[in-house]
């Protein structure tokens, strides 16, 4: 819930809080200032790195502008702590704060230390309540999964007691129940991991009442279309309409530089598009079984997408505007259904092995819903899509063939436009010509990516 969330809104008592960490400085104007009665809870508090500084605020005001910034690996020193249990005295850890404590807050002690925070680390001496300026919820802090579950289940003595199995029969109840016994769906799918497991849930729950639909925006890498086809239709067993919306989308693509413009563009493109597929499908579909509205869309919405699209005032900083969130219009004939909204991609990928989806699907590398769009930089044109294309299969097929493609989580090739062209030699020739990027990398979580290098 948002960290300015007064306590009377809530209508449960937590086992206990995790103050997330953000970008703002407790400083800037606008910066989220925690309900004071959050604190007269009585249950376990944990702060992470603006967490821990909001904590000291509140009991201290002891939160002072850095004079060093600390951004990335670091090592902590622990103390004894139930914290920090059978993990060590020493923590490898990933740091990006740019405050810091001056001082401990009254009745607070030091639980760890660095050489730039020696606060990295506090806890109360009356109450449950604790904070750590590094961050546990990423990769790169090896550690950090032991240290949230020993707040969760040994601090909050939280019950271990969800499934996969159980969120499945839940879901699929919540979207009948949602969706009503005669409602129909029109599902946004793209071959993608997180689409695809939102298509097959979905089918799971309401049948031949859920209508996939493709939509070719002429952003797509080669032989995306027939790939899509075979993976819905003969592996999942999923009804497809494929729309082709090419020429529309390029379109309304001319002279377009800016990637969030382009993002918007082909969010509210998209959106136009389902609603008119969904009223053919409508009329093709009068006077037999499957008659009925079509009133709710389907998309593969995933909880990253959503923190990507909350503005800074809402208060996550704006990384970009994610296609199934900010790209929507204000007004809508079709009413979205997320039923992936709260899950992170592990654990799609986790539901998707639970409904028999093949693992080379789940596997697959994650490619942006606007396409190729933005991985030409710049204006797009036919000749530069068919560049990057072209060069992202020769990419992709040197990695398969190396054996590489499941070690890495992403790869992709991009055009780097026509304002960064560089020399070259083709045939002993001076050449001027555009430039491409290959990029790979490797992640264990989607919060942080390691890029490797490219041979």
């Amino acid at each position: 819930m948002r960290s300015t969330a007064k306590v009377t809104e809530l209508s449960w008592k937590p086992k206990g809080i995790i103050l997330s960490g953000g970008p703002w400085s407790i400083y800037e104007e606008g910066a989220p200032i925690l309900d004071p009665a959050v604190f007269e809870l009585e249950i376990p508090i944990l702060g992470i790195c603006y967490g821990l500084q909001a904590i000291a605020w509140h009991f201290a005001k002891n939160v002072i502008l850095g004079d060093k910034r600390e951004y990335g690996y670091a090592i902590v020193s622990t103390k004894q702590h139930r914290l920090f249990d059978g993990l060590g005295s020493e923590l490898e850890v990933w740091m990006s704060h740019g405050d810091k404590l001056s001082s401990l807050p009254p009745s607070f002690l030091a639980i760890a230390t660095t050489d730039n925070a020696p606060f990295a680390g506090i806890a109360s001496l009356n109450r449950p309540i604790f904070g750590i300026q590094f961050h546990p919820e990423v990769a790169h802090t090896p550690k950090g999964t032991k240290i949230l579950r020993n707040f969760a289940v040994g601090i909050c003595e939280a019950r271990q007691h969800w499934t996969m199995e159980e969120f499945v029969s839940k879901e699929i109840n919540r979207i009948r129940a949602l969706v009503g016994e005669k409602g129909q769906v029109i599902g946004a799918v793209s071959g993608g991991v997180d689409s695809t497991v939102a298509a097959k849930l979905m089918h799971e729950a309401i049948g031949d009442r859920f209508h996939a639909v493709f939509v070719n925006n002429g952003l797509l890498r080669d032989g995306e279309v027939q790939e899509v086809q075979e993976t819905l239709t003969s592996s999942l067993g999923i009804q497809l309409t494929v729309v082709d919306a090419s020429q529309r989308f390029l379109d309304a693509l001319v002279g377009q530089i800016q990637p969030e413009m382009k993002r918007k563009i082909i969010g509210r493109i998209f959106i136009e598009v389902f609603q008119e597929a969904g009223k053919k499908l409508e009329e093709e579909a009068a006077g037999s079984s499957k008659a009925g509205d079509i009133e709710w869309l389907l998309q593969g919405t995933l909880y990253p997408d959503v923190i990507e699209s909350i503005s800074f005032k809402g208060p996550s900083q704006t990384i970009k505007t994610h296609h199934n969130v900010g790209g929507l219009p204000a007004v809508m004939r079709l009413k979205l259904i997320e039923p992936l909204r709260e899950l992170f991609k592990d654990e799609v990928r986790v539901l998707g092995a639970t409904l028999d989806i093949p693992q080379d699907l789940l596997w697959r590398h994650p490619f942006p819903g606007p396409g190729l769009a933005i991985r030409v930089i710049g204006k797009i044109t036919n000749a530069q899509l068919s560049i990057v294309r072209e060069a992202d299969k020769i990419f992709i097929d040197a990695i398969r063939a190396a054996g590489l493609y499941l070690k890495i989580s992403q790869a992709f090739a991009a055009l780097l436009g026509e304002g960064v062209k560089a020399v070259g030699v083709v045939g002993d020739n001076r050449c001027f010509k555009l430039r491409l990027l290959h990029r790979t990398g490797s992640a264990n979580s989607e919060f942080c990516i390691d890029l490797m290098s490219n041979a």
